[in-house]
């Protein structure tokens, strides 16, 4: 007789999973546009601003976790 394997289960559904994302991206769109408005509204630097927003989001839920 084969041995069967279990899948371990997962902490959170597909749903959850996508929500965060959707809301996680929500966050970084909202600090971007921060960004943008700071730096006096100077476009061309939309790469920029998002990746520093994602940044400091992910690092900040990454504290939020942690804690």
């Amino acid at each position: 007789m084969k041995p069967t394997t279990t899948m371990p289960t997962p902490l959170r559904t597909i749903n959850q999973t996508t929500e965060s994302t959707s809301d996680l991206q929500e966050q970084i769109r909202r600090r971007a546009h921060e960004l943008y408005e700071q730096r006096g509204r100077d476009d061309g630097h939309e790469l920029d601003d998002w990746l520093q927003a994602e940044s400091e989001v992910t690092q900040q839920k990454a504290k939020t976790v942690a804690a």
